[in-house]
C-alpha cells in the first residue's frame, strides 16, 4: 500500500475509533453517584493518545489558534499536546492560589460541589484567536467561568474542545455561543 493509501485509511479509522474502549468507569468518585470517567488507560497509550490528540487537531487544522486555554489539570494534558500540534501558546486555568501573578478569580459550580479558578490578568492578548481545552464538560460550569475570563481579557473564542461530553448533564447548553466538539460521548 502506498503511503498516501495507508495515511487516509489511518485518518478514516481515527474518524470512526470508539476512543471509550480506553476509557474505565469508577463508580461513586468523587462521591456517591458520581460515575468519574477514568482517561489513565487512554493517555499511557502513546499511539491511542496521539490519535486522539490528532482527531481533536483535525477540527481546528484550518482556523489560526493564537493559545489553548487549558483548565487544571487533565485538561492541561489535552490542551499541552494539542497546542504543540497547533503551534499554539498554552495558557494555564489554575486553581485558587497557584498562580503568583495579578490574576481574575471566579466562582464556578461543579456537579458535585464548587471551586474557585484563577487566569493570569495578561494571560491573552485582546483579539487573540483562543482554543479552550478541557478533559470533559459536565455541567459546563467550569468552561462558562473560563469562557467569561477569556472574554474580559477580550479574547476571540474560536471553540472549545473536550475528550469527553456527558450529554445528560447539558454542559454545552452554558457556552450555545461558542462551537463545541467532543471526542468521546456518554
Amino acid at each position: 500500500m502506498s503511503q498516501n493509501n495507508s495515511d487516509r485509511n489511518s485518518l478514516m479509522s481515527q474518524q470512526h475509533e470508539d476512543f471509550r474502549q480506553y476509557c474505565r468507569d469508577i463508580p461513586d468518585f468523587p462521591k456517591q453517584g458520581i460515575i468519574f470517567r477514568d482517561i489513565t488507560n487512554l493517555l499511557k497509550n502513546g499511539p491511542v493518545f496521539k490519535r486522539v490528540i490528532s482527531t481533536i487537531a483535525r477540527q481546528y487544522q484550518k482556523t489560526r489558534v493564537d493559545s489553548v486555554v487549558c483548565i487544571e489539570a487533565r485538561g492541561f494534558l489535552i490542551g499541552s499536546a494539542l497546542a504543540l500540534y497547533l503551534e499554539a501558546g498554552i495558557v494555564p486555568v489554575r486553581k485558587k492560589g497557584k498562580l503568583p501573578w495579578k490574576v481574575y478569580r471566579a466562582n464556578y459550580d461543579l456537579e458535585y460541589g464548587q471551586d474557585q479558578v484563577e487566569v493570569h490578568q495578561d494571560a491573552v492578548t485582546p483579539g487573540q484567536n483562543i482554543l479552550i481545552v478541557d478533559d470533559v464538560i459536565a455541567t459546563g460550569g467550569t468552561v462558562c467561568t473560563v469562557v467569561d475570563m477569556v472574554k474580559k481579557m477580550q479574547g476571540n473564542i474560536i471553540g472549545a474542545a473536550f475528550l469527553i461530553e456527558l450529554l445528560d448533564l447539558k454542559g454545552r447548553e452554558k457556552i450555545q455561543d461558542i462551537p463545541v466538539f467532543s471526542l468521546i460521548k456518554y
